[in-house]
């Protein structure tokens, strides 16, 4: 059984990687130091402690510092990546600082990439592999923004674990709704990392199939969603800036639009398209023949014309509105929506009130 699912994944991988390099990736011209088609990949640990103890003996570290950096290697079963970025902050407060924080859940998140990691004039073994370190601490955190700019900052020929670079790379862009970037990295993971492990893989593959089923059209009820919890992310974090503001003006507005085209449809007794594809009579029959799906519509349930006003109004005073006020609008604003898309605005509308509360 294990030999199948493996076998499935390589021929996912495969089909993966062609269909996001002809979509997704311009033709390129090969160039010296760039490598690609299976030969990126992590150093031995052997070369990876000896290029950590160049870089270490540079900071002139004491005895001290010399035991706890053979302790921090002698340790079994610890990822390459953390005993480099261990090996970075025992030779550098500056960046123990940094990563510290970065890895502190009860820490505000940043606002900005480290200058520390902009500083060309470092040497380009610690920036980057810093920067994948931070990145990766910021994206456990769902802080995927300043999380891709730091890996931005870093070259993946650079790192000792290119397939975490590409990999939280790729849960980053996805998260934020790019899904040409997310293609692109994936693609990067499955085809240029010669090593990358299966839990990569897979989860990369699970990411790339789910980006399939995204549309373009700005009213799908998927493509809200995203933005919903993409808001509902940046207000758990404190983020109820003009950026944040602008995710909910969007939300307002298409979900305005989709509330008018439904109702569109559903004039002088036509035909009514619902999100799921399912069709169902117009107004004038309010008694249907048998019990509503929920891929469905309920077109028995008055005009529900929501006021784009209203709607922004709401959105900007949920957190202050009375229990009933609430309970009103959200059955003005659901009534008409399947109960999986009726759950997503409920939860996007209760995140709202949570970080409201002065």
């Amino acid at each position: 059984m294990k030999n199948q699912i493996l076998t499935m994944s390589a021929v996912l991988a495969a089909l993966i990687t062609v269909q996001a390099r002809a979509a997704d990736r311009p033709a390129e011209n090969p160039k010296p130091g760039v490598y690609t088609f299976g030969t990126l990949k992590a150093p031995t640990l052997d070369a990876a402690r000896t290029q950590a103890e160049t870089w270490l003996e540079g900071m002139k570290p004491d005895a001290t510092t010399s035991a706890v950096f053979a302790a921090i290697w002698d340790t079994s079963d610890t990822p390459l990546l953390d005993r480099v970025s261990a090996t970075l902050a025992l030779g550098d407060p500056a960046a123990a600082k940094l990563l510290t924080e970065a890895r502190d859940p009860a820490a505000s998140p940043p606002k900005e990439v480290p200058a520390l990691l902009r500083d060309a004039k470092l040497p380009a073994y610690y920036r980057a592999n810093l920067a994948l370190a931070y990145a990766k601490a910021l994206t456990g955190k769902r802080v995927y923004e300043e999380g891709l700019e730091a890996l931005k900052t870093a070259v993946p020929e650079q790192v000792v674990d290119p397939a975490a670079y590409y990999f939280h790379k790729a849960v980053a862009e996805h998260a934020l709704i790019q899904k040409k970037e997310a293609a692109t990295s994936i693609a990067r993971l499955l085809d240029d990392v010669a090593d990358a492990p299966e839990r990569y893989k897979m989860v990369a593959t699970l990411i790339y199939f789910d980006m399939q089923g995204w549309k373009d059209d700005d009213k799908d009820l998927g493509q809200i969603a995203r933005l919903m919890d993409n808001s509902e992310r940046r207000l758990d974090l404190g983020r109820a800036g003009p950026k944040t503001q602008d995710i909910q003006k969007k939300i307002v507005f298409r979900l305005d639009e989709l509330i008018k085209d439904l109702e569109n449809q559903c004039k002088n007794g036509g035909q009514c398209q619902c999100p799921g594809g399912g069709q169902q009579p117009g107004p004038g029959s309010n008694q249907p023949a048998a019990p509503q799906p929920d891929s469905q519509i309920a077109t028995n349930s008055g005009p529900g014309m929501v006021d784009p006003k209203k709607l922004q109004h709401l959105a900007q005073n949920w957190g202050k509105l009375p229990e009933k006020d609430r309970a009103k609008a959200m059955m003005e604003l659901t009534k008409d929506l399947p109960p999986r898309y009726r759950e997503v605005i409920e939860n996007y509308f209760k995140t709202l009130a949570r970080s409201q509360v002065p």
